[in-house]
């Protein structure tokens, strides 16, 4: 016999993804509160269910923003045969997509580019270069922390990176690689407080992470140390706060921090966009 009856549904809990019912008031795995409500499926909660699926989008924004800078900024284009400078955006379009620093801070009061900065690359080789790393090192943080707490050591780690760097007075500045350091320190805390064989092989191999990137720093001209350094402790902070998988599942306060770090993320990207547009 057929039955239409809405109770007999299933669903993926979005807490979990283990199938529920969809009229339970909790999920009888994962706690988590009316797993079947409408809100708890639409593009951001599924999104967030996902962590290969975020990560991509991630890439992407990353690489749509690049894109708008150079063709925003056609006419400033540094067709450079240095490699390190090669496809490298104007400098006015960056500020007005949302470069951080002293100059849009104190000058604009841009608060808000200490998100944006993040999104934003000063050529083909630094953005390349950023997204392969992220590639690389957000698998691991999405695998032990989950994808509310990887957003949420990703986006603010950058902030806090952004933030530091500003205070030692660092007059423009921009990419990924502030939150990426965030990813790396979270990834630290965890496999030196986990132990055992795997947290000790996590250990070493994000412990290379951190000296490549201070030789880099020390070697390679106009690397923005302060935001790196700024980073990689707030990743180990957000780490030991947030807690990672097998310490704590993840609690309705990490998802409400992911889901405001997306949705913070996504207007503020959209406001310098409109405003790169002269719309604002």
């Amino acid at each position: 016999m057929l039955m239409n009856d809405s109770s007999q549904k299933a669903l993926l809990c979005p807490g979990c993804r283990k199938l529920v019912s969809a009229d339970e008031l909790h999920c009888p795995h994962c706690g988590l509160s009316r797993p079947g409500a409408w809100w708890r499926h639409g593009f951001a909660a599924r999104l967030m269910a996902d962590g290969d699926q975020l990560l991509k989008v991630i890439i992407i924004v990353n690489v749509v923003m690049y894109l708008l800078s150079l063709v925003f900024g056609s006419r400033g284009l540094h067709l450079s045969a240095n490699p390190m400078t090669l496809l490298a955006p104007a400098p006015q379009e960056l500020l007005n997509l949302g470069a951080t620093g002293t100059i849009p801070i104190d000058g604009y009061h841009r608060w808000w580019t200490l998100i944006s900065a993040s999104y934003l690359h000063g050529g083909l080789l630094h953005i390349l270069f950023n997204m392969l790393a992220l590639r690389q090192i957000a698998v691991l943080v999405i695998q032990t922390y989950g994808t509310h707490r990887m957003l949420a050591i990703y986006t603010l780690s950058g902030v806090v990176g952004f933030a530091l760097s500003y205070l030692a007075g660092v007059r423009f500045t921009i990419g990924a690689s502030a939150a990426i350091c965030g990813l790396i320190g979270a990834a630290l805390y965890y496999g030196k407080h986990r132990g055992g064989l795997f947290g000790q092989a996590v250990y070493r191999q994000v412990g290379g992470w951190v000296i490549g990137i201070a030789l880099l720093g020390f070697i390679i001209p106009g690397i923005n140390n302060w935001a790196h350094g700024g980073g990689l402790v707030a990743g180990i902070l957000l780490g030991w706060l947030l807690g990672y998988r097998e310490q704590k599942a993840a609690s309705a306060a990490h998802r409400l921090i992911g889901t405001l770090c997306l949705y913070g993320t996504a207007a503020i990207l959209l406001w310098a966009i409109i405003g790169s547009l002269g719309f604002v």
